[in-house]
């Protein structure tokens, strides 16, 4: 296990700037233990829910985590508006970084990260195996 702690800059899209970062550090399974910054915009899937919603204007990132995998990440965030209303999903693509995200991530060198479909889930759904 090897820490990597980041801060990532404006424009960057959080979850493609993580999956970028794994892949950089020459690994294919890695956790994001937590993350703050600010977005605009916020792209995020309720539970249960198929489409992504978008909160108006900037957003704080009030938390942040999950697993990251090339293409296979699940990460859940918590987001709040300038009115103090928190939301919180599924990060999506596309949640791009306002002024920061200060984000640590542990990367697992010896473990890969992909998603394979589960018949009793009905998701794709993680699947680790040892490298």
């Amino acid at each position: 296990m090897k820490t990597l702690p980041l801060r990532l800059p404006p424009g960057a899209d959080l979850r493609r700037a993580l999956e970028a970062a794994l892949s950089e550090h020459g690994a294919e399974a890695g956790f994001v233990l937590q993350g703050i910054g600010s977005l605009q915009p916020a792209v995020l899937r309720l539970a249960g829910a198929e489409t992504t919603v978008r909160p108006e204007g900037s957003v704080e990132l009030l938390t942040l985590a999950g697993s990251v995998a090339p293409g296979a990440s699940h990460l859940h965030a918590s987001v709040c508006d300038a009115t103090g209303r928190v939301l919180g999903g599924h990060l999506g693509y596309g949640s791009v970084v306002l002024t920061t995200a200060e984000v640590l991530l542990v990367l697992l060198p010896d473990w890969a990260f992909s998603r394979e479909p589960d018949t009793a889930t009905g998701y794709a759904e993680l699947v680790v195996r040892r490298r």
